[in-house]
């Protein structure tokens, strides 16, 4: 070998070696930028910039496949935004980048201008220098795209350049595969909050609160008014009656419908646990608080929180929670940081507050820190005539919850009509509870209703019975006496109801004589109500 020949082999030796170099350098900080982001766009082009930077690879470009329009569309240019060019695409076969993809195998070109099928699309490349572009792909399966670049000329070194940006490929393949399983996971868990939410708001929406009656009119237009702005709202009425429904209801209709939801039972707490539930505490602040915790204001910051039974705090711990209703501020137990939060308080209680003012037992100026927007929410015994419709939705959720058809008699609710309820929707739910229980063929009629336990004697509601062909207002159908598919017991049933329960009335309105009602009782095993 002659001097000159030895020397420029070495020359080209050195050349490999260095160019080796930097391609590993390039190498170790492209898998360090792949693994820094699942934000696809952005690490591409920072993978481009490193070969560039390290790799002598200049003018990078990533085109992605879209499976759902079959085109390469162009995801990462260096030192280049790629959305200017978000519509250049290339279809599979078309020009260099599209038969790089349809072959599946790496092309490597030593004089780009020479190549009839270049496009130049992109207006970025040097026609005199080379090109190598590489198939991205995951695993066996088919490309993904293409991963393309010019480097500095040199023939005898192309073939190395072009492995080492297979290797790139495949790195960015995997991060590719990656990116796009989470994107499918996070697309899917939105989709899936979304329809939660929708579900939320329509569980929790006007339309699942029922209520004819002109109280309930009024307490629906109330929330409808309130939901909207971000007043304290403090909702009375007995126990039962549904407050924590409204409640929710003014949450998810309100612009904070997105934030937190958190509840507490006030009564459910002493002074001491009921401070650490709502402010919670800092670690070691008393025996057993091993970690930090955030309490119910921190965790609703942006939403809402619902008090219920706010009448049963204790005077000192009112104090207390004056001063995060006002400022909107507080302390952990154990802490001395001030936090501040932004939440809007629904409050609930069956007491009497104003009597507990005068009394001294609950303070004044919480009494009417709470009382900004009152709501009260009606007993069942004021809006009878609710009650058909509360007890078949009733019924319908029981048939849902038990997988069988259940169905309640006019009879029926016409009984549930004639009690107080002073247990309010709470004591109805559980009584229709009992009463699917009870039924075996799945008909609550009147002798159901009597197997639940209701103490009809004890009822201080009106007992006479509507006049015929009448509801009385209340929304039971009045029942047709000549109705051919009525049996006869619910015949003989019905005219008893409508004539109070006197034989002889019943009698009559079935022309029948004293008597043969009277074996018809006997003979149906109707059990006669006394008044």
């Amino acid at each position: 070998m002659s001097p000159n020949s030895s020397a420029f082999a070495s020359a080209e030796e050195a050349s490999r070696l260095a160019l080796l170099e930097s391609q590993l350098a390039a190498l170790f900080e492209v898998s360090s930028v792949l693994s820094r982001s699942l934000n696809l766009r952005q690490t591409l082009r920072e993978v481009l910039s490193v070969l560039s930077e390290r790799g002598r690879m200049h003018h990078g470009l990533v085109c992605l496949l879209d499976e759902d329009r079959g085109e390469l569309m162009i995801s990462a240019l260096h030192d280049k935004d790629a959305e200017p060019f978000e519509k250049v695409t290339y279809q599979p076969g078309e020009g260099v980048i599209g038969h790089i993809l349809s072959s599946n195998e790496p092309w490597i070109l030593p004089r780009i201008g020479d190549e009839p099928r270049f496009l130049d699309r992109l207006n970025l490349y040097n026609p005199d220098l080379p090109f190598i572009g590489v198939p991205i792909r995951v695993g066996e399966e088919h490309p993904i795209g293409v991963l393309a670049a010019q480097p500095p000329p040199g023939d005898a070194l192309l073939g190395h350049q072009a492995r080492f940006l297979e290797m790139v490929a495949n790195l960015t393949g995997q991060a590719v595969r990656l990116a796009r399983t989470v994107e499918a996971e996070q697309q899917a868990l939105r989709e899936e909050r979304d329809k939660l939410r929708r579900e939320v708001k329509g569980t929790h929406g006007f339309d699942s609160i029922i209520g004819r009656a002109d109280s309930m009119r009024l307490v629906f237009e109330q929330v409808r008014q309130v939901a909207k702005w971000n007043t304290t709202v403090l909702i009375r009425g007995e126990s039962g009656t549904g407050k924590e429904l409204i409640a929710n209801a003014i949450h998810y209709n309100s612009p904070r419908a997105r934030a937190p939801f958190v509840k507490l039972n006030c009564a459910a707490l002493p002074d001491n646990l009921l401070e650490s539930e709502l402010f919670g505490h800092e670690k070691g602040a008393f025996t057993g608080a091993i970690n930090q915790r955030k309490g119910r204001f921190e965790q609703a910051d942006g939403g809402t929180l619902f008090l219920d039974e706010i009448g049963e705090i204790t005077p000192a711990f009112q104090a207390k929670l004056l001063r995060v209703l006002q400022e909107g501020e507080f302390e952990r137990v154990g802490g001395g940081r001030t936090h501040k939060v932004d939440v809007r308080v629904i409050a609930a209680t069956n007491r009497d507050l104003e009597a507990e003012v005068q009394s001294g037992e609950f303070r004044e100026d919480l009494y009417y820190r709470l009382n900004v927007m009152p709501i009260r929410m009606p007993a069942l015994r004021e809006r009878m005539e609710d009650i058909p419709d509360l007890a078949r939705f009733l019924v319908n959720k029981l048939s849902r919850t038990q997988g069988r058809d259940l169905q309640i008699t006019d009879s029926a609710l016409r009984v549930l009509m004639r009690y107080d309820w002073p247990g309010n929707v709470r004591e109805l739910e559980n009584c229709m509870e009992r009463a699917a229980v009870m039924c075996e063929n799945g008909l609550i009629d009147r002798d159901v209703i009597n197997l639940t336990g209701l103490d009809l004697s004890t009822s201080s509601a009106d007992l006479s019975p509507p006049a015929a062909g009448s509801n009385g207002g209340n929304g039971a159908q009045p029942v047709d006496l000549n109705d051919p598919n009525l049996d006869e017991r619910e015949r003989v049933i019905a005219a008893l109801e409508e004539a109070g329960w006197v034989q002889a009335k019943a009698a009559r309105l079935l022309n029948m004589t004293p008597r043969q009602i009277a074996y018809r009782i006997q003979t149906l095993n109707i059990k006669m109500r006394q008044f």
